[in-house]
């Protein structure tokens, strides 16, 4: 399947995990902008870890034509699917990743830990962190990170308060957070992190996102988020 947006297409019938609203919120919402990122030098190196169609990547390479944007995934089948979309991918784990620091990386992980398996195997990879556990994505981001690197992930709700302990663990210090709400009336079901590595002096940011109007359509704030991609 195809999905068209204002600057590009993504083919993803042989990822196992589709095109969907995660990805396309942390591609928009995460730090790249020369504001955002205080950065000196050029080109900024930026990794995207599982990558899957590399969605994210793409809307970053638009965001940032300047930019040195890899991505890494598990899954073959995905990384050639990435390269076909246009970005720079790779068949490997974070794990073994290794190279140049990056100024950023970004990740929409496996999210899930003790639910029931999917049995199709690419799809229980890509949901599931048997293969990534947050601890591992945590120290090996901290570990590829310039200093002054920032991470940038989406997660689930549940998982703010033991992923903020594991950043803080590995010297990650937390700069914007913003909780995801499919509507105000709900609790929220996704969250999008930014860590810094280095200690910051002014306060975090925290907001939140409402995706749906009172209509069932998408929110004025989410479609401001999203204008430069969605048709």
């Amino acid at each position: 399947m195809s999905f068209r947006f204002k600057q590009f297409s993504i083919q993803d019938d042989r990822c196992a995990m589709k095109v969907g609203t995660d990805g396309v919120l942390l591609g928009a919402w995460c730090p790249i902008t020369n504001h955002q990122l205080p950065i000196t030098h050029t080109p900024l190196r930026v990794l995207d870890v599982g990558t899957g169609s590399g969605l994210i990547a793409r809307m970053l390479m638009q965001r940032c034509p300047e930019a040195e944007i890899e991505g890494i995934d598990i899954d073959s089948n995905a990384v050639s699917q990435a390269q076909e979309n246009g970005v720079n991918a790779f068949c490997a784990s974070v794990q073994e990743w290794d190279g140049e620091p990056y100024d950023l990386i970004v990740s929409n992980p496996p999210f899930f830990q003790n639910s029931l398996k999917n049995p199709d195997k690419g799809r229980q990879t890509a949901r599931h962190t048997d293969t990534l556990s947050y601890e591992e994505l945590i120290a090996h981001s901290a570990r590829l990170l310039q200093e002054n690197g920032r991470l940038a992930l989406i997660l689930p709700a549940e998982a703010e308060e033991e992923v903020r302990r594991l950043a803080a663990v590995h010297n990650l210090f937390l700069t914007h957070l913003t909780r995801v709400f499919s509507m105000e009336t709900k609790p929220a079901r996704r969250v999008l992190m930014a860590f810094v590595k280095s200690p910051i002096t002014l306060p975090v940011i925290e907001d939140t996102l409402v995706l749906e109007d009172e209509k069932g359509g998408r929110s004025l704030p989410y479609q401001e988020l999203c204008r430069e991609f969605y048709l």
